[in-house]
């Protein structure tokens, strides 16, 4: 990942990790805030340590061995070799959704699920392709991030409400309007953007290190087609995590989206090619 991406995903954290002091200060002082700082450090520590777990589990993906589908393991095998990661475990979801996703807080303790849905749906080159794509967030320490930023921009949220219907409204109104409306829209601003940032960033690396850019536009153009005919009702604080969100039938463009569109990023891969 680029120093520039390094950095404004550092300065959007910082952003909302601010946020959350300010609300903490305007409910309580300085001692509010130093709550907030708390409260943040340990939701932080949960998603550190627990968050891979808690999706695995709520999707019921099912860890598959080299013996039941050697295929997949071979092109994991082979892209992690060449990124110079560690090969993850590889689970399978049993759906008719076509997609992907990977989880961990870092190469070493990482994991990538497919759909049954997306195996059919694409064809191996293009599997290839969006294998590559979740490795590169994998190598990019991006699922640690984008946990990091929803269960921050999730507490600016909840604490934004409390401190909200505890505080005193008539007296300062100015404080009220931030708490209840200000930050929570400033806080999933600021996620979506870490969001549809580390997606440019994935499909470029997984572009050169499968050598398929145009594979992998695409697998993302036959994904979004499906997904759009038949949106998965899955949860929406996982939906950043997927290659293309799995609720794009309902989901809103531009800011407030969790991926970029898909046009936009066939065009960046179309020029990654041309580049080649």
């Amino acid at each position: 990942m680029n120093l520039m991406n390094t950095a404004r995903t550092f300065a959007l954290l910082s952003i909302l990790t601010g946020v959350l002091l300010a609300i903490g200060y305007f409910a309580g002082g300085q001692s509010g805030a130093l709550v907030a700082l708390i409260f943040s450090a340990l939701i932080n520590f949960f998603s550190y340590w627990y968050s891979d777990k808690i999706v695995l589990k709520m999707y019921h993906a099912q860890k598959v061995s080299e013996k039941d589908n050697p295929a997949l393991h071979k092109i994991v095998a082979k892209l992690s070799k060449d990124a110079g990661i560690p090969k993850p475990p590889v689970y399978i979801i049993n759906s008719i959704n076509p997609n992907a996703f990977a989880t961990g807080r870092n190469p070493k303790h990482a994991a990538v699920a497919v759909t049954t849905g997306i195996m059919e749906l694409l064809d191996i080159q293009e599997i290839e392709a969006v294998l590559a794509h979740e490795l590169g967030h994998v190598a990019n320490r991006d699922t640690l991030i984008s946990t990091m930023a929803a269960t921050l921009a999730g507490a600016v949220t909840w604490v934004a409400q409390m401190a909200f219907f505890s505080s005193n409204r008539e007296r300062n109104a100015a404080a009220s309007l931030f708490m209840l409306i200000v930050a929570p829209l400033a806080a999933s601003l600021v996620r979506l953007a870490i969001s549809r940032g580390r997606e440019f960033g994935a499909d470029e690396y997984g572009a050169k290190l499968s050598q398929k850019p145009l594979k992998l536009a695409s697998a993302l153009q036959k994904i979004d087609s499906s997904v759009r005919g038949r949106p998965w009702n899955g949860n929406p604080a996982t939906a950043h995590m997927f290659i293309i969100n799995p609720l794009s039938g309902s989901d809103v463009a531009g800011l407030f989206s969790t991926h970029p569109s898909t046009e936009a990023r066939v065009e960046r891969l179309k020029r990654i090619e041309s580049r080649r």
